[in-house]
């Protein structure tokens, strides 16, 4: 082993990891900022959708733009992980919203509140009261927001 002057740092060895190197592995802290900013956007836009009786599929940016920002303050390192990722929970964002929007709607005249009719509904009936639903530009801000959501969490 080498001693250092005083005045210069020891040198690194090569089998240890750097102090200052990013952690590798991800805290529970970051899965929860995932699952916050997935589900907590979801319901947000469930709701704005449910009172202005829109579908609202702009919407659908912001919450790839808010998990982008939620992996960024998770820690998580950039690159394909990180884009892969954020892409994955904006389809989870774009899937648990509109099931709730087609199921808030429904809840209505069914005479249910929004889990029970969330519960009840099924695929073939979500895929059909999506498509009456939803717009072209619906759609487009809908695609538009999973590859802003791959470029803006990279």
């Amino acid at each position: 082993m080498t001693v250092a002057p005083p005045d210069r740092p020891a040198p690194r060895s090569a089998a240890g990891p750097s102090p200052d190197a990013p952690r590798a592995r991800l805290s529970l802290y970051s899965w929860l900022l995932i699952g916050l900013g997935t589900f907590g956007f979801a319901a947000f836009w469930v709701l704005a959708a449910l009172a202005f009786d829109r579908q609202l599929g702009w919407m659908a940016v912001l919450g790839a733009l808010d998990i982008a920002w939620m992996l960024r303050l998770g820690g998580w390192r950039p690159g394909w992980a990180r884009a892969i990722a954020g892409t994955a929970a904006t389809v989870l964002i774009l899937a648990v919203a509109n099931w709730g929007i087609v199921a808030g709607q429904l809840s209505g005249p069914f005479g249910l509140d929004l889990l029970s009719s969330a519960g009840k509904l099924g695929p073939n009936l979500f895929w059909t009261l999506f498509q009456l639903a939803s717009s072209g530009l619906d759609l487009v801000f809908m695609a538009a927001a999973l590859v802003i959501a791959a470029l803006a969490s990279r």
